[in-house]
Protein backbone atom coordinates (compact mmCIF):
# COMPACT_ATOMS: atom_id res chain seq x y z
CA UNK A 1 0.00 0.00 0.00
CA UNK A 2 0.93 3.72 -0.41
CA UNK A 3 2.89 5.71 1.97
CA UNK A 4 0.06 7.91 2.90
CA UNK A 5 -0.59 11.55 4.59
CA UNK A 6 -3.95 12.84 5.73
CA UNK A 7 -4.39 16.70 4.80
CA UNK A 8 -7.32 19.60 5.96
CA UNK A 9 -7.93 22.12 4.89
CA UNK A 10 -8.34 25.77 6.73
CA UNK A 11 -10.44 29.07 6.76
CA UNK A 12 -11.41 29.61 3.72
CA UNK A 13 -12.94 26.23 2.52
CA UNK A 14 -16.45 26.82 4.30
CA UNK A 15 -19.81 27.15 2.25
CA UNK A 16 -23.06 27.22 3.07
CA UNK A 17 -24.30 23.55 3.02
CA UNK A 18 -21.23 21.74 3.88
CA UNK A 19 -21.81 18.77 6.01
CA UNK A 20 -25.23 18.94 4.96
CA UNK A 21 -25.50 15.26 3.00
CA UNK A 22 -22.51 13.96 5.07
CA UNK A 23 -24.65 14.53 8.18
CA UNK A 24 -27.50 13.10 6.47
CA UNK A 25 -25.86 9.74 5.78
CA UNK A 26 -23.31 9.34 8.24
CA UNK A 27 -24.33 9.07 11.60
CA UNK A 28 -20.91 9.15 13.31
CA UNK A 29 -21.01 12.49 11.38
CA UNK A 30 -24.22 13.62 12.91
CA UNK A 31 -22.56 12.52 16.49
CA UNK A 32 -19.77 14.62 16.08
CA UNK A 33 -22.00 17.47 15.37
CA UNK A 34 -24.11 16.99 18.05
CA UNK A 35 -21.31 16.67 20.92
CA UNK A 36 -19.96 19.92 19.17
CA UNK A 37 -23.19 21.52 19.36
CA UNK A 38 -23.29 20.77 23.40
CA UNK A 39 -19.93 21.85 23.50
CA UNK A 40 -20.35 25.34 21.82
CA UNK A 41 -23.76 26.12 22.96
CA UNK A 42 -25.15 26.61 19.15
CA UNK A 43 -26.38 24.31 16.50
CA UNK A 44 -23.51 24.50 14.64
CA UNK A 45 -24.65 22.08 11.70
CA UNK A 46 -27.41 24.66 10.76
CA UNK A 47 -25.26 27.48 10.71
CA UNK A 48 -22.93 24.79 8.21
CA UNK A 49 -26.30 23.75 6.57
CA UNK A 50 -27.99 27.04 6.51
CA UNK A 51 -25.87 29.79 6.49
CA UNK A 52 -26.22 32.80 6.28
CA UNK A 53 -22.86 32.72 4.27
CA UNK A 54 -22.17 36.36 6.06
CA UNK A 55 -22.34 34.02 9.82
CA UNK A 56 -20.59 31.24 8.26
CA UNK A 57 -17.42 33.63 7.28
CA UNK A 58 -17.50 35.21 10.45
CA UNK A 59 -13.54 33.61 12.00
CA UNK A 60 -15.08 32.75 15.46
CA UNK A 61 -18.06 30.74 13.36
CA UNK A 62 -16.09 29.29 10.56
CA UNK A 63 -13.19 28.23 12.29
CA UNK A 64 -15.13 25.60 14.72
CA UNK A 65 -17.32 24.84 11.51
CA UNK A 66 -14.28 23.67 9.61
CA UNK A 67 -13.02 21.78 11.95
CA UNK A 68 -16.24 19.43 13.03
CA UNK A 69 -16.55 19.33 9.31
CA UNK A 70 -13.54 17.53 8.54
CA UNK A 71 -13.27 15.48 11.39
CA UNK A 72 -16.83 14.42 10.64
CA UNK A 73 -15.51 13.40 7.26
CA UNK A 74 -12.19 11.60 8.61
CA UNK A 75 -14.61 9.75 10.87
CA UNK A 76 -17.14 8.34 8.12
CA UNK A 77 -13.95 7.86 6.23
CA UNK A 78 -12.78 5.49 9.09
CA UNK A 79 -16.06 3.53 8.91
CA UNK A 80 -15.73 3.16 4.75
CA UNK A 81 -12.08 2.19 4.54
CA UNK A 82 -11.07 1.05 7.92
CA UNK A 83 -8.27 -0.43 7.18
CA UNK A 84 -6.88 3.01 5.16
CA UNK A 85 -4.99 4.73 8.72
CA UNK A 86 -2.61 1.82 8.79
CA UNK A 87 -1.17 3.65 5.42
CA UNK A 88 -1.24 7.23 7.07
CA UNK A 89 2.66 8.26 8.09
CA UNK A 90 1.94 11.69 8.41
CA UNK A 91 -0.15 14.88 8.45
CA UNK A 92 -0.56 18.15 8.46
CA UNK A 93 -3.53 21.13 8.15
CA UNK A 94 -3.11 24.61 6.49
CA UNK A 95 -3.42 26.33 9.50
CA UNK A 96 -6.67 25.74 11.39
CA UNK A 97 -6.68 22.89 9.36
CA UNK A 98 -3.39 21.97 11.95
CA UNK A 99 -5.84 21.03 14.64
CA UNK A 100 -7.39 18.87 12.42
CA UNK A 101 -4.16 17.03 11.82
CA UNK A 102 -3.08 17.07 15.54
CA UNK A 103 -6.97 15.68 16.27
CA UNK A 104 -6.28 12.90 13.69
CA UNK A 105 -2.62 12.06 15.19
CA UNK A 106 -4.07 11.34 18.47
CA UNK A 107 -1.95 14.86 20.24
CA UNK A 108 -5.22 16.22 21.28
CA UNK A 109 -9.08 15.33 21.86
CA UNK A 110 -11.64 16.04 19.81
CA UNK A 111 -13.36 17.91 23.08
CA UNK A 112 -9.81 20.11 23.63
CA UNK A 113 -9.47 20.54 20.04
CA UNK A 114 -13.04 22.22 19.08
CA UNK A 115 -12.88 24.49 23.08
CA UNK A 116 -8.71 26.01 21.64
CA UNK A 117 -10.39 26.36 18.09
CA UNK A 118 -13.35 28.11 19.40
CA UNK A 119 -10.78 30.27 21.74
CA UNK A 120 -8.45 30.85 18.68
CA UNK A 121 -11.35 31.69 16.33
CA UNK A 122 -12.43 34.12 18.80
CA UNK A 123 -9.44 35.88 19.57
CA UNK A 124 -8.66 36.15 16.05
CA UNK A 125 -11.83 38.05 15.15
CA UNK A 126 -11.29 40.18 17.97
CA UNK A 127 -7.91 41.01 17.00
CA UNK A 128 -9.47 41.68 13.41
CA UNK A 129 -12.38 44.10 14.52
CA UNK A 130 -9.63 45.97 16.87
CA UNK A 131 -7.55 46.45 13.78
CA UNK A 132 -9.14 46.61 10.25
CA UNK A 133 -7.38 44.37 8.32
CA UNK A 134 -7.02 42.31 5.01
CA UNK A 135 -5.59 39.52 2.84
CA UNK A 136 -4.59 38.60 -1.05
CA UNK A 137 -3.45 36.20 -3.30
CA UNK A 138 -0.64 37.37 -5.69
CA UNK A 139 -0.70 35.08 -8.83
CA UNK A 140 2.13 34.21 -11.00
CA UNK A 141 5.41 36.24 -9.21
CA UNK A 142 8.19 34.72 -7.37
CA UNK A 143 8.79 35.36 -3.13
CA UNK A 144 11.38 37.84 -4.40
CA UNK A 145 8.46 39.69 -6.16
CA UNK A 146 6.36 39.40 -4.02
CA UNK A 147 8.32 40.34 -1.15
CA UNK A 148 9.30 43.76 -3.40
CA UNK A 149 5.84 44.57 -4.27
CA UNK A 150 5.14 44.33 -0.21
CA UNK A 151 8.02 46.76 0.24
CA UNK A 152 6.42 49.24 -1.41
CA UNK A 153 2.71 48.75 0.09
CA UNK A 154 4.25 49.32 3.59
CA UNK A 155 3.98 53.03 2.96
CA UNK A 156 0.09 52.60 3.71
CA UNK A 157 0.20 50.34 6.75
CA UNK A 158 1.85 46.86 8.05
CA UNK A 159 1.83 44.26 5.33
CA UNK A 160 3.58 40.89 5.30
CA UNK A 161 3.66 37.70 3.34
CA UNK A 162 1.40 35.82 5.27
CA UNK A 163 0.83 32.29 2.90
CA UNK A 164 4.08 30.52 0.58
CA UNK A 165 1.23 28.35 -1.22
CA UNK A 166 2.89 26.62 -3.88
CA UNK A 167 4.38 28.44 -7.05
CA UNK A 168 2.89 31.21 -8.12
CA UNK A 169 0.72 31.69 -5.62
CA UNK A 170 1.76 33.80 -2.51
CA UNK A 171 -0.61 35.51 0.17
CA UNK A 172 0.24 38.70 1.95
CA UNK A 173 -1.61 40.05 4.46
CA UNK A 174 -2.04 43.26 6.42
CA UNK A 175 -3.91 46.65 7.13
CA UNK A 176 -7.19 47.72 5.05
CA UNK A 177 -4.92 50.63 3.80
CA UNK A 178 -1.74 48.73 3.18
CA UNK A 179 -3.94 46.04 1.37
CA UNK A 180 -5.94 48.73 -1.20
CA UNK A 181 -2.51 50.20 -1.99
CA UNK A 182 -1.23 46.51 -2.45
CA UNK A 183 -3.92 46.07 -5.16
CA UNK A 184 -3.76 49.74 -6.44
CA UNK A 185 0.09 49.22 -6.87
CA UNK A 186 -0.70 45.41 -8.89
CA UNK A 187 -3.43 46.58 -10.88
CA UNK A 188 -1.26 49.76 -12.24
CA UNK A 189 1.53 46.88 -13.28
CA UNK A 190 -0.92 44.13 -14.92
CA UNK A 191 -0.20 42.10 -11.74
CA UNK A 192 -2.78 39.62 -10.10
CA UNK A 193 -3.69 40.55 -6.94
CA UNK A 194 -7.32 38.99 -5.98
CA UNK A 195 -8.90 39.80 -2.26
CA UNK A 196 -9.48 36.84 -0.09
CA UNK A 197 -13.07 36.38 1.80
CA UNK A 198 -11.48 36.85 5.07
CA UNK A 199 -12.28 39.17 8.51
CA UNK A 200 -8.79 40.49 9.17
CA UNK A 201 -4.90 40.23 8.73
CA UNK A 202 -3.92 36.62 9.58
CA UNK A 203 -0.38 35.07 10.07
CA UNK A 204 0.81 38.68 10.62
CA UNK A 205 1.49 40.85 14.16
CA UNK A 206 -1.40 42.45 13.82
CA UNK A 207 -2.85 38.96 15.18
CA UNK A 208 -1.25 39.95 18.57
CA UNK A 209 -2.75 39.84 20.98
CA UNK A 210 -4.55 36.77 19.96
CA UNK A 211 -1.23 34.26 20.19
CA UNK A 212 -1.11 35.14 23.88
CA UNK A 213 -4.96 34.19 24.43
CA UNK A 214 -4.33 31.01 22.66
CA UNK A 215 -1.41 30.37 24.43
CA UNK A 216 -3.48 30.34 27.72
CA UNK A 217 -6.10 28.30 25.90
CA UNK A 218 -3.40 25.48 25.63
CA UNK A 219 -2.58 25.15 28.76
CA UNK A 220 -5.71 24.38 29.73
CA UNK A 221 -6.01 21.08 27.90
CA UNK A 222 -3.77 17.99 27.61
CA UNK A 223 -1.41 17.88 24.76
CA UNK A 224 -0.08 14.06 23.96
CA UNK A 225 2.57 13.16 21.78
CA UNK A 226 0.93 12.32 18.56
CA UNK A 227 1.04 9.03 17.05
CA UNK A 228 2.37 10.05 13.44
CA UNK A 229 4.47 13.31 13.04
CA UNK A 230 2.65 15.98 12.46
CA UNK A 231 4.21 18.52 9.95
CA UNK A 232 4.01 22.30 11.16
CA UNK A 233 3.15 25.41 9.06
CA UNK A 234 5.41 27.47 10.80
CA UNK A 235 9.13 25.98 10.10
CA UNK A 236 7.69 22.87 7.76
CA UNK A 237 8.87 20.01 9.79
CA UNK A 238 7.37 16.83 11.05
CA UNK A 239 7.02 16.96 15.22
CA UNK A 240 6.18 14.45 17.95
CA UNK A 241 7.24 16.54 20.92
CA UNK A 242 3.76 17.94 22.60
CA UNK A 243 5.38 20.93 23.89
CA UNK A 244 7.06 21.86 20.69
CA UNK A 245 3.90 21.87 19.18
CA UNK A 246 2.36 23.66 21.46
CA UNK A 247 4.68 26.93 21.33
CA UNK A 248 4.38 26.30 17.49
CA UNK A 249 0.86 26.65 17.60
CA UNK A 250 0.76 30.04 19.22
CA UNK A 251 3.52 30.81 17.12
CA UNK A 252 1.99 29.77 14.06
CA UNK A 253 -1.10 32.70 14.69
CA UNK A 254 1.36 35.32 13.61
CA UNK A 255 4.17 33.48 11.18
CA UNK A 256 4.02 32.69 7.37
CA UNK A 257 1.84 29.15 6.80
CA UNK A 258 4.63 27.19 4.98
CA UNK A 259 2.24 25.27 2.69
CA UNK A 260 4.50 24.69 -0.24
CA UNK A 261 7.55 23.38 1.60
CA UNK A 262 5.51 21.13 3.82
CA UNK A 263 4.12 19.41 0.76
CA UNK A 264 7.58 19.01 -0.82
CA UNK A 265 9.06 18.14 2.80
CA UNK A 266 6.29 15.35 2.83
CA UNK A 267 6.96 13.84 -0.48
CA UNK A 268 11.01 13.93 0.07
CA UNK A 269 9.90 11.63 3.30
CA UNK A 270 8.17 9.30 0.79
CA UNK A 271 5.03 10.38 1.09
CA UNK A 272 3.43 8.53 -2.19
CA UNK A 273 -0.24 9.76 -1.88
CA UNK A 274 -2.33 12.09 -0.67
CA UNK A 275 -6.06 12.38 1.02
CA UNK A 276 -7.88 15.86 1.48
CA UNK A 277 -10.25 15.42 4.29
CA UNK A 278 -12.92 18.36 4.36
CA UNK A 279 -14.44 20.99 2.74
CA UNK A 280 -13.31 21.99 -0.08
CA UNK A 281 -10.56 20.97 -2.80
CA UNK A 282 -8.38 23.93 -2.10
CA UNK A 283 -5.60 21.82 -1.18
CA UNK A 284 -5.78 19.55 -3.82
CA UNK A 285 -5.31 22.22 -6.39
CA UNK A 286 -2.32 23.30 -4.33
CA UNK A 287 -0.93 20.11 -4.48
CA UNK A 288 -1.37 19.88 -8.05
CA UNK A 289 0.27 23.36 -8.39
CA UNK A 290 3.74 21.64 -7.19
CA UNK A 291 3.80 18.63 -8.67
CA UNK A 292 0.92 17.42 -11.44
CA UNK A 293 1.67 13.99 -11.17
CA UNK A 294 1.23 13.80 -7.58
CA UNK A 295 -1.47 11.19 -6.76
CA UNK A 296 -4.80 12.43 -4.23
CA UNK A 297 -8.23 11.76 -3.20
CA UNK A 298 -10.52 14.38 -2.04
CA UNK A 299 -12.89 13.30 0.57
CA UNK A 300 -15.13 15.88 0.78
CA UNK A 301 -17.13 17.14 3.67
Amino acid sequence: MPRTAFLFPGQGSQTVGMAGALCGASPVAKALFDEASTILGYDLLSVCTQGPQDALNATNISQPAIYVASLAALEQLKVSEPNLVADVVATAGLSLGEYTALVFAGAISFADGLRVVHARGTAMQAAAEATPGGMASIIGLDLGEVEALVAESRTAGLIEVANLLCPGNIVVSGSAAAIDELCRLAESRNLRAIRLAVAGAFHTTLMQPADTHLGEALKRVTMNSPKVPVWSNVDAQPHTNATEIADLLVRQVISPVRWEETIRGLMASGVEKFYEIGPGRVLAGLIKRVDRKASLVNVSA
